[in-house]
């Protein structure tokens, strides 16, 4: 599996592209890959609610949707007096609207009667016929007394956005159960045997080379006990992250048919979380957010955006920057950010993501706990952040610029010039403000 231009892509389980061990060690920070430290906004623009895992509503062929003249992006929200490390177990979706990329207004919950016991992360299509549609992970069973982690991917359909006066999203929505792991390709949760089991995530994507459309997920490659695999090993085959797909027959956002995963990480990572494509220049890049707690055994990962690059989609995905690394949180503040979201705009690859943990360098999350919890609350970001600014070529990235926090460029906007640029021109502006060699924070360019 050799691509002259791109590198070297190795394969996994049953022949498809894998993340393997070999390309996960050469995982390390460089100054293409670490983002700059984020600091709290002068202002907190939705002070109501906790915000991590977003996405933004598209269109068909992945652009960022322009709304009469509104972007539009949906969240996982609780309240923002709920303590921090428990907000997965509320989760509800909202929805955020702006009609300048900078300065974004809540526009209440988007469901009334959503499926399962809280919602988790997906993805929103604005269809051709001006109709939205959401795609969302159901996490637990309904009417169950405790807690419960079974995950069902679930689209709802019927929305529409009205902006006569002002901005209104509203349905009537209908919640269809779209895919269940069938045990074979993706593992069921009763088959899991390591860390948690994953089965969610759903990221729509229309292929503008073949117009076929095609949902992401993530998931879990089966490992049967006893095994072969990873060297029959046993701790290393519970961690089998996969990415997942299922196309649609007939275009349908509703209707879905389970193929086999575009790329796999048996003994490498559990968690291929939020897969996402991005495709421009005639190539696949694929992106996952992950933990550092998810890798295996004898492997040093960080929380960040890791990504892949093929030819077509279902090609034999090359590791970006050799490892996977394409950008993750400084040393000092390795949980700033999380939930990496790439898109394209203007040339570059910009990158959305929340405000995690901040002024905050323990060695894992889980230490969070043990702090006051007047101090886990101080230290919770619970916003977006500043967007990254990439620079993709082929299967390299870097990371050259950072915009500010909640800041969305519109479509048509010509985003400022970086610090590297200014300075290759010889010419650097003093009245700029921030940028990624300064390692500001609220309104870097």
């Amino acid at each position: 599996m050799t691509n002259e231009a791109l590198g070297e892509g190795r394969p996994g389980t049953k022949g498809r592209a894998g993340w393997t061990r070999e390309q996960a060690s050469r995982i390390e920070r460089t100054d293409d890959t670490v983002a700059p430290i984020v600091y709290p906004p002068a202002t907190e623009q939705i002070p109501e609610v906790h915000i991590w895992d977003t996405w933004f509503l598209r269109e068909r062929d992945g652009t960022l949707a322009t709304v009469d003249g509104y972007r539009v992006c949906f969240s996982l929200t609780a309240p923002s007096d709920l303590l921090p490390g428990k907000r997965h177990d509320v989760a509800t979706i909202r929805c955020f609207y702006s009609d300048d990329g900078r300065n974004w207004h809540n526009a209440g919950p988007v469901f009334e009667d959503a499926l399962g016991q809280r919602q988790w992360a997906g993805s929103a299509l604005y269809d051709d016929d001006g109709s939205v549609y959401l795609f969302y992970t159901a996490a637990g069973e309904e009417g169950a007394e405790d807690l419960t982690y079974a995950q069902r991917i679930v689209g709802a359909g019927g929305g529409s956005i009205d902006t006569t006066d002002g901005f209104e999203l509203s349905g009537p929505w209908t919640h269809h159960e779209l895919l269940h792991p069938d045990g074979d390709r993706y593992e069921r949760e009763d088959q899991s045997r390591g860390m948690i089991y994953t089965f969610r995530d759903p990221w729509f994507f229309e292929d503008p080379e073949t117009g076929e459309t095609w949902l992401l997920f993530e998931a879990n490659t089966p490992v049967p006990e006893g095994s072969d695999v990873c060297g029959g090993d046993a701790a290393l085959q519970e961690f089998n992250g996969s990415v997942g797909v299922a196309r649609s027959p007939t275009g349908d956002p509703l209707e879905w048919d389970l193929e086999d995963p575009l790329l796999d990480a048996v003994g490498v990572n559990q968690e291929l979380e939020r897969p996402h494509i991005v495709y421009r220049d005639g190539l696949y890049y694929l992106f996952i957010s992950s933990h550092l707690h998810t890798f295996a055994p004898g492997l040093e990962g960080f929380d960040a955006l890791y990504g892949f690059v093929a030819e077509d989609l279902r090609g034999d995905y090359v590791p970006m920057n050799e490892s996977g690394l394409v950008a993750t949180n400084p040393q000092n503040a390795p949980f700033q950010s999380y939930s990496w979201m790439a898109f394209p705009h203007d040339g570059e690859v910009l990158v959305q993501s929340f405000f995690n943990y901040y002024d905050f360098d323990g060695e894992t999350l889980d230490e969070i706990a043990h702090l006051p919890e007047s101090e886990q609350m101080r230290r919770f970001g619970g916003s977006l952040g500043p967007t990254l600014r990439l620079d993709v070529e082929g299967s390299r990235t870097r990371i050259i610029g950072a915009l500010g926090h909640w800041h969305i460029p519109l479509a048509g906007e010509t985003l400022p010039p970086t610090d590297r640029e200014l300075i290759r021109r010889g010419k650097r502006d003093d009245t700029v403000s921030g940028g990624y060699d300064a390692r500001t924070g609220p309104e870097s360019n």
